[in-house]
């Protein structure tokens, strides 16, 4: 990103790329600074992407704190105030004021293993909300149904089960994909590799997650672990149709997602 775009042109270009980053401004400057105050520039992941709050040791300083916020789920506004000498190590003693706030960093993260009719409806609801979602499916044709929007990731793999190995405890993780059998493999990965989803839910009836358990018994999953998953998953509202069983999902994780926060 070229430094000839103005402060609000980059930072328009880079919040719609859906890239988590900081902007930074300087809010008072008080005698030797290499900025005035009302500098401004951008970090993300990476780096500086556009502007300066004075070059040098502050502006270093400045990249690596926005950085930190950036990883940090629980910092996402935060104003700092730097003695250029004594903090930074610079030789000047002046004192700056910064003000750092996150953009585009969504906690929230939504996996699910399965593109059909209800993962359809699923995912274009979820998309509405602040969140990232990663649908999986082995069938190409399916995924390719799903309109590409920046806050979803979508990988066509016959080997579901192998990107459950990857999931974590802050993942919403929704199993919708052809039938049980194919719903297990990824159940019983996320068990043997002791992974506790913030929320673990499987489409279908009683009758299928009771075969899902004694079949996840046999293949060695210890039987309280074994039905530690929602199924059926959802409130209990609404119709079969893709739609409103979407929106019951969505009910139900949003339910679940507030809670945590309640007791956290």
């Amino acid at each position: 990103m070229k430094n000839k775009l103005t402060h609000i042109e980059a930072l328009s270009k880079i919040a719609g790329t859906g890239a988590p980053f900081v902007a930074i401004t300087m809010v008072e400057s008080t005698g030797s600074t290499p900025q005035d105050a009302g500098s401004k520039m951008l970090v993300d992941e990476t780096g500086l992407i556009h502007g300066t709050v004075g070059g040098g040791k502050v502006e270093h300083r400045a990249i690596e704190f926005a950085k930190s916020m950036i990883d940090d789920v629980s910092r996402n506004r935060q104003i700092v105030d730097w003695h250029l000498k004594r903090d930074i190590g610079m030789t000047c003693g002046g004192l700056v004021k910064l003000f750092f706030e996150v953009y585009n960093r969504r906690d929230w993260h939504i996996v699910v293993f399965g593109a059909g009719h209800v993962a359809q409806s699923l995912i274009q609801l979820l998309l509405t909300l602040d969140c990232r979602v990663t649908c999986l499916d082995p069938r190409q044709e399916w995924i390719d149904k799903i309109e590409n929007q920046k806050r979803l990731t979508k990988i066509c793999t016959p080997k579901l089960s192998q990107y459950a190995e990857n999931l974590s405890s802050k993942d919403f993780v929704v199993c919708m994909t052809m039938g049980h059998s194919t719903d297990r493999p990824v159940l019983e990965c996320i068990f043997k590799n002791n992974i506790q989803p913030a929320y673990l839910g499987v489409i279908g009836s009683k009758s299928k997650k009771a075969a899902i358990v004694r079949e996840l018994k046999e293949g060695g999953i210890d039987a309280d672990l074994a039905s530690q998953f929602i199924c059926p998953m959802g409130l209990p509202i609404g119709s079969n149709q893709p739609a409103e069983i979407a929106i019951s999902i969505v009910a139900q994780m949003l339910e679940q997602r507030d809670a945590g926060k309640e007791t956290s």
